[in-house]
Parts: structure tokens; C-alpha cells; sequence
């Protein structure tokens, strides 16, 4: 898990640091671990108060340390959090298409895009397409994907595997990094995985999350369009969307929804996606035992778990070993 994975857990390096060095009972003093990490004791203060703030550890007693709370409790609190302002921003996304009628009158539309302080209103799917099309032909850098059903029907009848216009293979031949969410739902309809699973080999980095909350598609983080929420209804509207508060919480939303998914063709819950020992290891790990205690469970010796928890970070592509239990608890790992 990546710096800014955590971030979206609203924790940053200084943070993390510290609260591993915590867990590790690695100071007796503030004084003391901010030596340890290298930070300045200012900068030392301020993430431990972070850490208190959101739950990672209860307040310092006499001028001592705060002491860590359990990373799986701590992490599924700030899930809850980040989950609990996800809804809220998918509820005004939905006021926002509900008046959709209403901006169509008083904001400009029929431009080829949207201004910094604009929505543009896009009635009709062949309209929506085209300007879907002239929107990807402009990105840069990446574009980043929320997709869920319904979708149009393909010219042979199937479901369709992607978004009106959305040629992800052009995007990823001009070296435009592409993320996308699909909803769990979608991977039903026919030839949709074979599809993802080919764009995937050629460079798509895809997640699959259950309850994807609206259609997206933001260009280089300047300009988002909102599909219609039925693309099979000839007259939706689809809203193009360049006001720098609304992208400002449209691209957090795409972040937060990327967050929480699990990679394609990993299972995202509970057994199965781990091996048995794996799965113990991480519930240890996320427990906060120290490494003796590790062995010791595992009936090993020391050296030895030490290895196989270098293994399992190794595997996960974590760096720290909360960064591995806060993949495991996102991904329902160490559910059930």
C-alpha cells in the first residue's frame, strides 16, 4: 500500500511512523522518538495528536507516550469514517443529477469543453458519446474510471463491456495511465471479463468493488463527466463538470472508492484470497503482537517469524506492517 493509500485513511508518513514505532515500544520518551524517527519534536507532536485524533492511540498520561490501540479496531474506525463521508458524497452527487433540468438553463452548454467554472448539460446518448470521445482524445496524464451497470446493448446484443466511446485501448497506446472501478455486478455480463482481463495485460489497472456509487470519468483531474445513471434512457443527461469544488470532491470520491476495492482477479472477501497460514499471520499482525509474541503463537522461533512476516509485506506490496494490516482489513481479510 502506497503513501497515499494511507493518506486516504487520513494518516500521513510521520503518522504511520510513529504509530508502528509506538506499537513497537521503540521509546520512552517524545523526546526520544522523534530522535528515532528523524523528525522534529513540532512535527513529532502534531502526528501523535493526529493519531489521537483518529482513534490510533488514547492520550498520554503524565508526560509520557499515547499508547496504540489495536490496528484491526483503529483501521476498521477510520474505514467507517471514510465510508460514512463516501455516502455523503454520493448523496450529492444524486441532488446534483436531480437538478440537472434546473443548470441546464443558466450554465453554458454546447461547447467543446466545459470551462474551469462550468457544468455543461449533455442530453442524448450520441451527444454523451461524442463528447465522452472529445474529452479522452484530450488526456494527458490518466484518466481515472468509476463503472457500473446498466449498460447500452451492444451492436450484437450483448451487454457491452465498457462506457459509450470509451476506447481504453487508444488511451493506453498513447501511454495514458487508465485506472478503473467496476461494480461487482458488471463482471456478469457477457465477454466483460475477457475484455478487462485482455486491456489489463496491456497495461489497465482494474478494481472490482461491490456498490460502485456513480458513473465517472475524470480527464488528467480537471475535468470529470458523469454518465447518465441509465444508459439504455435515449434522453438522460450527462453532466460535464469543470468547477474547481465540485472536481475537487468528485476526484477524493474516485480515490476513496479505488481505495476500498480489490484488485482484479483477487477475491475480496475472506478466505480464499489468502493462504491459511497468511490469512494467521495478518490477524496477528493486526492484533499488534510483537514479533516473540508472533513465534510464539506460531510455535516458531523468532528468526523465523521475522522471515515469514518479511515474506507476507513482500507479497502484499506493503512496506510496514500496518500498512499490511490496513490492505488486509480494506480487502475483508480478516473478516469471518
Amino acid at each position: 500500500m502506497s503513501e497515499g493509500e494511507l493518506h486516504t485513511l487520513g494518516l500521513g508518513k510521520a503518522e504511520e511512523c510513529a504509530y508502528e514505532a509506538l506499537l513497537k515500544e521503540r521509546a520512552a520518551g517524545a523526546e526520544e522518538l522523534a530522535n528515532l524517527l528523524g523528525l522534529p519534536r513540532e512535527r513529532l507532536d502534531r502526528a501523535l495528536g493526529h493519531l489521537v485524533e483518529h482513534g490510533l492511540a488514547l492520550p498520554a498520561i503524565e508526560g509520557g507516550l499515547p499508547h496504540p490501540a489495536a490496528p484491526a479496531a483503529a483501521i476498521r474506525t477510520l474505514i467507517h469514517r471514510r465510508q460514512a463521508e463516501l455516502h455523503l458524497r454520493s448523496a450529492e452527487l444524486e441532488r446534483l443529477r436531480m437538478s440537472a433540468d434546473q443548470l441546464a438553463g443558466r450554465l453554458m452548454s454546447g461547447s467543446p469543453s466545459a470551462p474551469e467554472g462550468g457544468i455543461e448539460v449533455v442530453t442524448g446518448l450520441r451527444a454523451i458519446g461524442e463528447r465522452a470521445e472529445y474529452l479522452l482524445a484530450s488526456a494527458e496524464h490518466e484518466v481515472a474510471i468509476l463503472d457500473r451497470p446498466p449498460y447500452v446493448k451492444g451492436p450484437h446484443g450483448d451487454g457491452g463491456s465498457r462506457s459509450p466511446a470509451l476506447d481504453i485501448d487508444a488511451l493506453l497506446d498513447r501511454g495514458v495511465e487508465v485506472r478503473t472501478v467496476l461494480d461487482r455486478d458488471g463482471l456478469s455480463y457477457p465477454g466483460r471479463m475477457r475484455s478487462l482481463t485482455t486491456l489489463a495485460e496491456r497495461g489497465l489497472r482494474a478494481r472490482v468493488a461491490t456498490g460502485v456509487p456513480t458513473k465517472l470519468i475524470a480527464v488528467d483531474r480537471r475535468i470529470t463527466l458523469l454518465p447518465p445513471s441509465d444508459a439504455t434512457d435515449p434522453t438522460a443527461s450527462a453532466l460535464v463538470i469543470g468547477d474547481a469544488l465540485l472536481r475537487n470532491a468528485l476526484v477524493p470520491l474516485f480515490e476513496t472508492v479505488w481505495e476500498r476495492a480489490t484488485p482484479l482477479g483477487c477475491s475480496g472477501s475472506g478466505g480464499g484470497s489468502l493462504p491459511k497460514a497468511q490469512k494467521e499471520l495478518l490477524g496477528l499482525l493486526a492484533a499488534g503482537l510483537k514479533d516473540e509474541a508472533i513465534a510464539r503463537r506460531l510455535g516458531v522461533h523468532v528468526h523465523t517469524a521475522r522471515r515469514r512476516i518479511s515474506r507476507l509485506l513482500e507479497t502484499l506490496g506493503a512496506e510496514t506492517r500496518f500498512q499490511a494490516g490496513a490492505q488486509a482489513t480494506l480487502r475483508g481479510w480478516l473478516d469471518g
